[in-house]
């Protein structure tokens, strides 16, 4: 990782303070901050001083590293990506990997060897302007790009890239998710002199980290950025504030959203979603006047406070119980408290200081407009009924009457305590009757209220009284055996066995409390304390509604909307969750019928601060959001509880390291599983299987491996089931040929590995269809004298049937002595097998054999019997088994009902097909129309017209509509039929119902339309189908190309495929190697580029007839350069040329003078692709050198041509000596003239001295 800023970074203007120095405070806090988890004490790691006397725990020490090596060396069998070497890849291959992108602009660089600034620049802006939708080539491909910059960069120290290549490269960078190369481009630039203030790129990086979760950085780069001046987009500053906010960074969150206020965007918070919970989570931490300040610095700029910002500043003086400052606040803003924010302030004030301050408060609010409701004035009724001051109650009812409001039930609650406790008993019956006269019924608190004021009293007969009175209600239930005043002491929470009323029998009647009706003296014979403390509880309990108990006893029972409406009715009456209350409430949402988006709205109002819970509360929300699919809540809860040293979960681990693997992202997965380490955790043997088989399933070896580590080191005494657990999960994911290594070492060091182990193999072998390793496995597994499970020796057995019989029937027997009870399964296994390889008569006799020993098969035997004397056409055998089925009431599958019709079919016996059509109808549960569809198709092959319409007339009779198996499979028959004109009427009638043909219905009917010539229906069907969106696939387009230009319709033709490109109808893997080759023939070459360039975007390979067709046409316009591109990059691509191609390049450079590159050509066609050229190519080649006097390459091209058996004819040879007539030159030339000469067999002279 290469730092973001460097030492330069000081000649800039620094960054303001508070960001300097508090982000180096958030982030030391989050660096040092302790880490625990529940594993802690769970799991605690063996201290280095129990290893010693431990001898499993050091047994498990040896294995550590065998995976991780085994799997290193294996690295061939999964690597599907070796690894990006961008910085050690040559020029070409850099190139290569772009051409997939951009080959128009990569082409022209083919050829080059030095890149400068404008090449480097030019590459990146055709990179930029073509577009490709896979995600994935574009970011394999920036990091081609990346590549190519450093190796430009690397030619030497004094290249320096254009200011416009630094930015494209680091935009694309950022975009891809390269942010450490992103850091090392800024960081060398920078060093250079050269700031890339880019403001995108920035805003983008920034973003980019916190989408993965990096705020550390994020923070530096937004420092950074305000450092050069630049001021971050809107987007960029409320992902920033999110991340801060969801963390509860309040004080940086702050600092930051006063940035973004101070540089002018103030206007623009409104846009903002952070807003409300910005202000929300600073008058949580009790930062109110900062909170105000903004609000104050946003309504400059005319943007109203919402509910949601006024209530939390509300709440935030309500808690510093500053309510002179709140309601200055009130009124600068001109803000009329509605029903809610008024309750809870008033509550907030009876709480704090009385009733008397909340009426005069009261009166305040009215001034600015507030409108008390009933609940209003039922919070200072029960206030009121609480301090004693029952007058003032009643006169605060008298108010409710007389603004026409009707009073609250909690508010007669209130009333009658507070009767109750003056002793007003005698009262009470008029309050109740004046409750019912107003319309307000009451409920069971009500009752609860006059039983104890009753008790309070010592009125037992109204008591009795009331409990009666609750009955007829149907609050209650009464037997006949229950007594109406024990009933009354059960409600009230008085046991009825400790709460006796005895009569005074003494004559100074001491003990007497109350008397009967006779004048009896009575008195309770019970614990008064407690008596009293409790019946005084629910009187006091009455005066104020605790709606936060209420909720914590609900939040057990299955009534979810009860909770919901108390939850409703609290806020009303200005009440605010408790934690107890929260952390119930959370628990029964997560584990009731509730989406997570409601789930985080009662969160967010149940808490001020969601870390405010409990750390079982937080677990619990993580493993929520992770189990739905909420990444991004469930990271930054958890990281949250990080930074705070809050307790973790095993499970809560479990459910983030599952969600990463969901995800694929491997980072985060490597994050949590680092902190999972450190705290020991150890997962559940459930989640242990499935992660190792998810890590597989990524890919993400190594990391399966370490979690194969952690859990021996973590739980050495379970080293047997972490290994299988590893073992099941490369088996199960198409990788057994690396488990299989990993048993053989385990093996070796001394593990005892039993048929499990083995079975994975076996069992990984067959699904990978590597039928020979599994047979080897099994065959070693049983040398080891390990007995096989059942599933195993069903699926080893069923490949013996196609390759080794007899050793089937051995297994069989062996299996039969070891786990008789598997028997029934085996002989199923056995005759499936033998059906399924065409052994039909050894699986007749074994059937046979079998079924006299009593043993009743399953339905899958009879449906193999059935498949394979179908192969054999026997149909009396098909009978019989048949008929066998029918009187077991077995189910005939879809296969073996195929099967039948087709083999009825091909003997033409049609009726039979009907016939087991008809059964079928009555015996199977399948519906009609597949069934036609089977019988359509197999009857429709034997080209039976007329019964292929009897079949459509008879679905049409019994008003059976067509499905698109049916329409393709009718208009397949009728293509057989050669009946053109009503495949045509049914595909015609399939479109206009909204359904479309298969691929196949489609190739055949165009291939047959082209047969036919009929280019005006080709057309017409081709543009239904550009209307409707379909895939035209490659054989389709080249038929209606290739139509089109033999009709003499090139334009036509042309159009379709611009059409094709431009709406994105085209396949991948699309080939136009015979279409190029077709336009090139009509002198389109620019539709053979595009046509080749398109190959290249979808990822095709062209193949060499492409290339040489485009070479040969731009010869042709003699454009030499743009043939040599082609000619390279064809090359490049490991293609050889033709022979034409080969020549045709030669002679072509040669007439225009480009003599080298033609020599350089025709020597790589004959040393390295092994081609002979013409004779004409040669002398092409020497008497352009001739005549340019270049005398040595003309004879050295000479003697070329001799050893490839060519004589140069005399006109050649004169040519040549007629330019060493030259004098000077002639006693120097006098050793070559001779070699020329010994061409014609002219032999020099030993003492050519002599010769005058």
């Amino acid at each position: 990782m290469f730092p973001l800023f460097s030492s330069s970074h000081h000649l800039h203007k620094s960054c303001c303070p508070r960001f300097s120095s508090l982000i180096s405070r958030i982030l030391f806090h989050q660096n040092k901050s302790h880490l625990r988890t529940a594993a802690d004490t769970k799991n605690p790691k063996t201290p280095p001083s129990s290893v010693e006397a431990n001898p499993e725990y050091l047994s498990s020490l040896k294995f550590l590293g065998i995976a991780r090596t085994v799997i290193s060396k294996c690295s061939n069998l999964w690597c599907s990506n070796k690894g990006e070497t961008f910085n050690t890849a040559s020029l070409k291959d850099h190139l290569l990997s772009l051409s997939s992108i951009c080959p128009h602009i990569v082409r022209r660089f083919w050829r080059t060897t030095v890149l400068k600034p404008e090449h480097v620049l030019e590459i990146f802006l055709g990179f930029k302007s073509d577009r490709c939708e896979n995600k994935l080539a574009v970011q394999k491909s920036v990091g081609t790009l990346w590549g190519i910059f450093n190796w430009a960069s690397g030619q030497s120290k004094e290249f320096l890239h254009s200011p416009h290549s630094c930015k494209i490269m680091a935009s694309l960078l950022v975009h891809n998710g390269y942010f450490t190369e992103a850091e090392y481009l800024f960081t060398r630039k920078e060093s250079q002199g050269i700031l890339l203030d880019c403001k995108e790129i920035f805003d983008n990086l920034i973003v980019g980290y916190l989408g993965e979760f990096d705020l550390e950085k994020g923070l530096l780069v937004y420092e950074r950025m305000r450092s050069l001046d630049l001021v971050p987009s809107l987007s960029t500053y409320d992902a920033l504030l999110g991340y801060l906010v969801e963390l509860n960074e309040t004080k940086l969150m702050y600092d930051v959203y006063l940035d973004l206020i101070t540089v002018g965007m103030g206007r623009n918070v409104e846009e903002s979603s952070c807003h409300e919970k910005i202000i929300r989570l600073l008058c949580a931490d009790g930062k109110v006047q900062e909170a105000r300040d903004l609000v104050r610095r946003t309504m400059s700029f005319g943007m109203k406070p919402s509910n949601l910002v006024v209530n939390a500043i509300s709440s935030g003086y309500c808690d510093k119980k500053d309510y002179s400052d709140l309601l200055i606040f009130l009124d600068e803003a001109g803000i009329v408290p509605d029903m809610k924010l008024g309750n809870k302030i008033l509550f907030s004030l009876c709480n704090n200081f009385g009733t008397d301050q909340a009426s005069v408060f009261l009166q305040k609010l009215e001034e600015i407009n507030f409108s008390p409701s009933e609940i209003t004035f039922g919070i200072l009724i029960g206030f009121s009924c609480r301090e004693g001051k029952l007058k003032n109650a009643l006169c605060y009812i008298s108010d409710v009457l007389s603004r026409g409001l009707k009073p609250n039930v909690y508010s007669y609650n209130a009333l009658l305590s507070g009767m109750f406790k003056e002793g007003m008993w005698m009262q009470a019956r008029e309050v109740l009757l004046d409750m019912k006269d107003m319309g307000v019924s009451p409920d069971l608190s009500t009752y609860r209220v006059l039983l104890a004021g009753f008790c309070k009293a010592r009125q037992f007969d109204e008591v009795k009284a009331i409990v009666s009175e609750m009955v007829d209600c149907d609050l209650i239930t009464l037997t006949p055996l229950e007594d109406l005043l024990a009933k009354g002491f059960v409600i009230l929470g008085l046991s009825p066995s400790n709460v006796k009323i005895k009569r005074d029998n003494d004559r100074g009647l001491y003990k007497t409390e109350f008397f009967d009706s006779l004048g009896n003296g009575l008195y309770l014979d019970t614990d008064m304390d407690e008596y009293e403390k409790i019946i005084v509880s629910v009187l006091e309990d009455a005066m104020v509604p605790d709606f936060n108990s209420s909720i914590v006893d609900k939040s057990s029972s299955s009534d979810i909307q009860g909770i919901e409406i108390m939850v409703d009715e609290m806020e009303i009456w200005g009440q605010e969750l408790s934690s107890s209350a929260s952390a119930c409430l959370i628990n029964r949402f997560c584990s009731g019928p509730f989406s997570v988006k409601n789930i985080t709205h009662h969160v967010s109002v149940m808490s001020k601060s969601i870390y405010q819970l409990d750390h079982k509360n937080l677990n619990t929300l993580i493993r929520m959001y992770s189990k739905n699919g909420f990444a991004f809540n469930a990271r930054m809860l958890f990281d949250g509880m990080v930074k705070r040293g809050y307790t973790i979960d095993n499970r809560t681990y479990s459910s983030l390291l599952f969600d990463a693997c969901k995800k694929g992202d491997l980072k985060s997965f490597s994050y949590c599983c680092d902190l999972a380490q450190k705290s020991n955790w150890y997962p559940e043997a459930k989640d242990r299987n499935a992660l190792l088989r998810s890590l597989c399933r990524n890919k993400w070896l190594n990391e399966a491996c370490e979690l194969f580590e952690t859990m021996l080191s973590v739980s050495p005494y379970d080293i047997m089931g972490s290994f299988h657990s590893l073992l099941e999960g490369l088996c199960t994911e198409g990788l057994t040929s690396i488990a299989r290594p990993l048993v053989e070492e385990f093996s070796k060091e001394g593990m005892f590995l039993d048929n499990t182990a083995y079975s994975h193999l076996v069992s990984g072998f067959c699904r990978e269809k590597k039928f020979v390793e599994a047979l080897r496995t099994f065959d070693y597994m049983l040398s080891l004298n390990l007995s096989p499970p059942q599933d195993v020796v069903m699926q080893v057995i069923c490949q013996l049937c196609k390759t080794n019989v007899e050793k089937a029937f051995e297994l069989k027997i062996l299996v039969s002595r070891n786990q008789p009870h598997a028997l029934i399964l085996i002989n199923c296994a056995l005759i499936n097998g033998l059906c399924k390889s065409g052994k039909i008569e050894k699986a007749a006799s074994v059937f046979r054999e079998v079924s006299l020993e009593g043993s009743i098969f399953d339905v899958e035997v009879y449906n193999s019997l059935i498949e394979g004397y179908c192969v054999l056409s026997n149909f009396e055998k098909v009978k019989q088994i048949l008929a066998a089925m029918i009187r077991n009431n077995f189910s005939i599958t879809v296969f073996s009902y195929s099967k039948m019709v087709r083999s009825a079919c091909t003997e033409d016996k049609f009726s039979i097909a009907i016939c087991l059509k008809e059964l079928m109808v009555h015996t199977s549960e399948l519906p009609q129309l597949v069934l036609y569809n089977i019988l359509i198709f197999h009857i429709s092959s034997m080209r039976a017209h007329l019964l292929l319409d009897e079949i459509i007339f008879t679905l049409g009779k019994k008003d059976i509509q067509f499905d698109d198996v049916t329409y393709n499979y009718v208009i397949r028959g009728f293509l057989l039929c050669e009946d053109t004109s009503r495949c045509l009427h049914y595909l015609t009638a399939m479109i206009s119902q909204g359904l479309k043909p298969s691929n196949r219905t489609l190739r055949k009917v165009i291939t047959r339309l082209c047969e036919n010539g009929n280019i005006d229906l080709i057309v017409d069907l081709s543009r239904q189908m550009e209307i409707r969106g379909w895939d035209f696939g490659p054989f389709i387009q080249c038929k209606i190309v290739n139509a089109l230009i033999d009709n003499r319709n090139i334009l036509e033709a042309v159009e379709f495929l611009d059409k094709l490109m431009s709406k994105d109808l085209i396949s991948n893997n699309m080939s136009y190697d015979y279409l190029i080759q077709r336009f090139y023939q009509h002198g389109r070459m620019d539709k053979s580029v595009e046509l080749l360039n398109s190959m290249l975007r979808k990822g095709s390979a062209p193949e060499s007839t492409s290339y040489d067709c485009i070479i040969q046409g731009l010869c042709d316009c003699c454009e030499w350069d743009k043939a040599l591109d082609y000619y390279t990059e064809m090359l490049c691509r490991g293609l050889k040329p033709s022979l034409s191609t080969f020549e045709t390049l030669v002679c072509g450079l040669t007439g225009c003078g480009l003599l080298e590159e033609g020599e350089k050509i025709l020597k790589s066609m004959i040393c390295y692709f092994g081609e002979n050229p013409r004779r004409e190519v040669f002398e092409t080649l020497v008497g352009a050198y001739i005549s340019e006097k270049n005398n040595s390459k003309a004879f050295e091209l000479l003697k070329f041509m001799q050893q490839k058996g060519y004589e140069p004819d005399f006109d050649t040879h004169w040519s040549l000596i007629g330019n060493l007539s030259d004098s000077s030159k002639m006693d120097q030339k006098s050793g070559f003239l001779s070699g020329l000469l010994s061409g014609f067999g002219v032999a020099r002279k030993k003492n050519s001295s002599d010769v005058r």
